[in-house]
């Protein structure tokens, strides 16, 4: 089996000055993950390092790149599963830890729990060894420049959403085994505790991406982004808002773009020279 990974940084509206990093960010988390995935590491680890990657970069709505609640603190969702035996762990609401999507796998591995939130995902975190690190940290000025905005009396808090979401990773195995992992920090100047439907489990992978985005606007009036890949290695990255960043790597072959219809390609060693350069 050859192995394929997909990952996106979240769908909806990038603003032109972002474009690149974006672009970037998705890039080296796919090449990161495709990695580990052509040593004959697990889809598991794979899309672990992926989301981690993503989380670690400031383009995007998880990690060091989260939003802030209503108090202007970094609150932050994550989920992982592994489809080779549907095990999943997730955490809500955590705070002051830099990756949440590692301490989502401890809570697949290490408990008999599918979710913790908050204050038992912290004392979790805390048992586990993971560095605990101050919130400030995890702030960004883009980030709290945005939750002003939204606290004053004339703002209109959904249009500042419009260019938020998630990270995610899907991959295959050489095994053949399947395995997704997300993570996001949510709304701007969302509820203290709000858990949203990023810890929660809930045809060819173009038709399945198609058909879910439709269901979604035909039902909630809802526009998003899906990345799929099947057990036969075919994958597909597609959404309904104006952009969403993606990757993928086949066959050494990496593929991304941001915008409907681009598809940047280039080799996965030429990829990881830019990348060593500077992207």
């Amino acid at each position: 089996m050859k192995p394929v990974i997909v990952v996106h940084g979240g769908a909806g509206r990038i603003f032109k000055e972002r474009e690149e990093g974006s672009r970037a960010g998705v890039v080296r988390a796919a090449l990161r993950g495709y990695g580990i995935l052509k040593q004959g590491g697990s889809a598991l680890d794979a899309v672990e390092e992926a989301v981690r990657s993503m989380e670690d970069d400031s383009h995007f709505n998880a990690g060091c790149g989260s939003v802030l609640n209503e108090k202007g603190e970094v609150e932050m969702d994550a989920i992982i599963m592994d489809g080779k035996n549907l095990d999943s762990g997730a955490v809500s609401a955590v705070k002051c830890i830099a990756n949440p999507i590692k301490l989502a796998r401890l809570v697949m591995e290490k408990t008999k729990h599918m979710l913790l939130t908050d204050h038992g995902a912290h004392l979790f975190a805390q048992a586990m060894g993971i560095p605990e690190i101050p919130g400030e940290k995890l702030i960004t000025e883009r980030s709290r420049e945005r939750w002003k905005k939204n606290l004053e009396p004339d703002s209109n808090p959904e249009e500042f959403q419009k260019d938020l979401g998630t990270v995610g990773a899907v991959a295959i195995d050489s095994e053949g085994n399947v395995a997704c992992a997300t993570s996001t920090g949510g709304l701007s100047n969302k509820l203290i505790g709000r858990v949203g439907d990023t810890a929660c489990i809930g045809m060819s992978p173009e038709m399945a991406a198609d058909t879910a985005l439709d269901y979604m606007k035909t039902r909630v009036g809802g526009l998003g982004g899906v990345i799929v890949v099947n057990n036969s290695g075919e994958w597909a990255a597609r959404f309904s808002t104006k952009q969403m960043s993606w990757a993928t790597v086949k066959d050494d072959q990496l593929h991304y773009g941001i915008y409907a219809g681009e598809r940047h390609t280039k080799s996965v060693e030429e990829a990881l020279t830019s990348e060593s350069e500077g992207f």
